[in-house]
């Protein structure tokens, strides 16, 4: 959604403010999250999660998805720039195939087939969450680096650059914005499959979720998922924002 040049600066944190106001009481406040969920479902006894505080399953939540889009991230952008180099050019198109072969499976497949590999727990969640989330980041790297204009790197070359200069002053900074992107919608997409860890024992907010299902629960299944949700909107907002400062262009008077 784009601002209006004209609207003053404060409101486009407005919403954000707001977003952490609620995330941070019902996550923190535990007599606010009993009032809420008590007016959201008066018929139900058991309404917060007693086992393990919701504060403490964000943490795991956090580590899932922080580990994991860290080495998407950076296999993603390893293996988007080799294959975008002369000496990989011949495996662009394995990889683009391998990459969307592995979007296409459901990440509880992708974590069924991890299981056996890796046991039950954090490894095979952290397993799961990396494939599933590597293929935003691939194919912008890609789409980033072919965009640059052959005649930038011919001068760069051309003012005695190395192959490595060129790489990393000229050709990454040029593609950094639409990298970038590729790694928000990465992250922004692993915050909500995160929530699968808890099938395997991995912790996270899926846990509640997943206590709501076995117990019929509503109230268990609301706070888990609406938690994961305030938590995708404040790491989406937080990538938008660090977009905004390092990529765009200062607006001229």
């Amino acid at each position: 959604m784009k601002e209006s040049s004209n609207s003053p600066p404060w409101r486009s944190y407005l919403v954000p403010a707001v977003v952490i106001v609620l995330f941070v009481l019902f996550v923190f406040d535990h007599e606010i999250q009993r009032a809420v969920l008590h007016a959201l479902f008066p018929n139900t006894r058991e309404i917060i999660y007693g086992r393990i505080p919701l504060s403490s399953l964000v943490v795991e939540h956090l580590v899932l998805v922080g580990l994991s889009s860290t080495m998407a991230t950076l296999v993603g952008i390893v293996l988007g720039v080799f294959v975008t180099r002369p000496a990989g050019r011949d495996f662009l198109h394995i990889v683009r195939d391998l990459s969307s072969l592995a979007q296409t499976f459901p990440p509880v497949a992708v974590l069924a087939l991890a299981v056996p590999a890796l046991g039950y727990g954090f490894e095979p969640t952290v397993a799961a969450l990396f494939i599933y989330s590597i293929l935003p980041v691939l194919n912008n790297t890609i789409s980033g680096m072919e965009a640059i204009p052959p005649d930038l790197t011919e001068s760069s070359r051309g003012i005695g650059m190395t192959r490595w200069q060129v790489l990393f002053l000229s050709e990454l900074p040029l593609a950094a914005r639409v990298i970038a992107a590729g790694v928000r919608t990465s992250v922004v997409i692993n915050v909500g499959t995160a929530t699968i860890g808890a099938v395997v024992g991995a912790g996270g907010l899926g846990v509640v979720i997943i206590a709501g299902l076995v117990r019929n629960n509503t109230a268990f299944v609301f706070s888990g998922a609406v938690t994961a949700a305030l938590l995708a909107l404040l790491v989406d907002w937080v990538f938008s924002r660090a977009e905004r400062l390092f990529f765009s262009p200062r607006l001229r008077t």
